[in-house]
């Protein structure tokens, strides 16, 4: 990770008066959104903005706060002197970290069957990840059905489509993956488990471990010298 990553300025814009957050990577970048601060994609930069028809005072609460919990997690943070601050909230770990897990197991699954049952965390129709997202949208489309602005029935009913098309076939074509891989048993040929247990017929007491070792890259020829091609007449 490039070391600038770890940099985000919090500071209130001389020209527009907004409190605006800009630099961190995604991680930063999440925890500014669950603070409350909402992103601004440009082509060549998102930043964070505090979110429009807040006061002041509501704006600096916002700021300390996305200061504090930056720091919490190692962050550098530049800041202005109103939204300095010397706490550090307790970080609790988000619900994504769960997908993530899953991604680290798939990573490191060595047969279909294991893959099989990491799968059916996204597929399984009562309370798999998948299933949990579609009711999710659903709800948020009622929440929007009350709202009362002109375009809220129309946002409530995109809502409705994601959820029934866009996630109802993700999960459909998942849970057919996962099925074939069930039925497969076959182990992953470029994965296997490293036992460390060394064979009888080795004759060396100081192995530890049967698995070959990992191939070696070979290095790179050195560059011609400077100037080299020159000499040649």
């Amino acid at each position: 990770m490039p070391l600038a990553d770890r940099f985000v300025s919090v500071r209130r814009d001389p020209h527009s008066e907004e409190v605006l957050a800009r630099g961190g990577d995604p991680e930063a970048h999440s925890i500014l959104q669950r603070t409350g601060l909402v992103p601004v994609v440009r082509l060549h930069e998102t930043y964070h903005r505090a979110p429009v028809g807040l006061t002041e005072a509501a704006e600096n609460r916002l700021a300390t706060d996305a200061v504090a919990r930056l720091r919490s997690a190692a962050y550098h943070v530049d800041c202005d002197e109103p939204f300095d601050t010397d706490a550090r909230p307790a970080r609790y770990p988000a619900l994504g970290g769960s997908v993530a897990h899953l991604t680290e197991r798939l990573r490191e699954a060595t047969d279909t069957d294991e893959a099989a049952d990491i799968l059916t965390e996204l597929t399984a129709p009562h309370d798999g990840i998948l299933t949990g997202l579609q009711e999710t949208l659903g709800a948020l489309a009622e929440f929007f059905d009350g709202l009362g602005n002109a375009t809220d029935p129309h946002t409530a009913r995109r809502l409705r489509y994601l959820a029934d098309e866009y996630v109802r076939i993700i999960r459909s074509d998942l849970a057919h993956t996962r099925e074939r891989l069930a039925d497969r048993h076959a182990p992953h040929p470029g994965r296997r488990t490293c036992a460390e247990q060394v064979p009888d017929r080795e004759p060396e007491r100081s192995a530890v471990c049967a698995c070959p070792p990992p191939p070696r890259a070979l290095p790179a020829p050195a560059p011609p010298p400077i100037g080299a091609a020159r000499l040649r007449r």
